[in-house]
C-alpha cells in the first residue's frame, strides 16, 4: 500500500515568497500536530507567520477534522 502525500502551500505575507510540501499524515503531525494554524518561517527573508491549516491544505484539513 502505498503512504498518502498531502500538500502544504503557503506564501509569505512580507515578501510573497511561496513554499510547498508534501507530507504524510504522520509528518504533518509531527511537524505541526492537529492545530487549526501552523507556525511557518520564510526562507527568504525569515519572517514568522501562522497560516490556517484549512487555507494550507484544506485536504488535511479536512480529513482531520480541524475545527470541529
Amino acid at each position: 500500500m502505498t503512504r498518502k502525500y498531502y500538500q502544504v502551500a503557503t506564501a509569505c505575507p512580507q515578501c510573497g515568497c511561496s513554499a510547498v510540501s508534501h507530507l504524510s499524515a504522520e509528518e504533518i503531525r509531527e511537524k505541526y500536530g492537529d492545530v487549526p494554524n501552523v507556525e511557518m518561517e520564510c526562507s527568504e527573508c525569515m519572517f514568522k507567520y501562522q497560516e490556517k491549516m484549512e487555507n494550507a491544505c484544506p485536504e488535511w484539513a479536512g480529513e482531520c477534522r480541524l475545527g470541529q
